[in-house]
């Protein structure tokens, strides 16, 4: 009698760099709750509503997770791109992509989002905001990202619900793919 045992891989998640220096390269990210990495086109249509081009622009990716649109935004020559991720495992991974593609102008830090924003002073041309669902956190957030904007600076924000032009914001553009609703947004004042 033969035995036969049938190995099967475990996943390997990536995703793709749309466009620039890195455009095809894939980075890879582990299995960790709540980490889903903004879908390609919706992706290309943000970097279309940017201009395609970053140079020169610094960026924050809050919630970096995979850290998808962080390395795009310097694929596509942002000067440098600050990327705040509060889980160890994923921000091990944050390490291991910006070693890979030689990302020297990414800075990784392993940290809470709200308590970066305390401490930072930094000014951001481009922030992006991409936090779990479903726990709040824009009603949070929003309010404390405007010190934290150059003057004409942007906010793209992912949620699971369309946001609305308010008293502080307004929504440039926004868009729906799946379960994912995606916003530009400039601050009022």
């Amino acid at each position: 009698m033969t035995l036969y045992i049938t190995l099967q891989k475990s996943k390997t998640n990536q995703v793709r760099i749309n466009a620039g220096i890195w455009r095809s390269r894939i980075i890879k990210f582990p299995d960790a709750e709540g980490l889903r990495p903004t879908p390609d086109r919706v992706r290309q249509t943000l970097f279309n509503w940017l201009g395609q081009d970053l140079t020169g622009k610094t960026c924050l990716d809050l919630f970096s997770g995979t850290g998808a649109l962080g390395f795009e935004a310097l694929s596509r020559n942002a000067k440098a791109v600050t990327m705040v991720e509060f889980s160890p495992v994923a921000c091990k991974s944050l390490q291991q992509n910006k070693a890979l593609l030689a990302a020297d102008a990414a800075q990784v830090l392993q940290m809470d989002a709200i308590q970066f924003l305390a401490q930072n002073v930094q000014k951001f041309e481009v922030i992006f905001c991409d936090p779990p669902y479903n726990k709040g956190w824009l009603d949070k957030l929003l309010p404390l990202l405007k010190p934290h904007l150059a003057g004409n600076g942007i906010v793209y924000a992912e949620a699971e619900y369309a946001l609305q032009d308010n008293e502080d914001w307004q929504v440039l553009k926004h868009g729906k793919a799946g379960a994912v609703y995606y916003h530009l947004l400039k601050s009022k004042h």
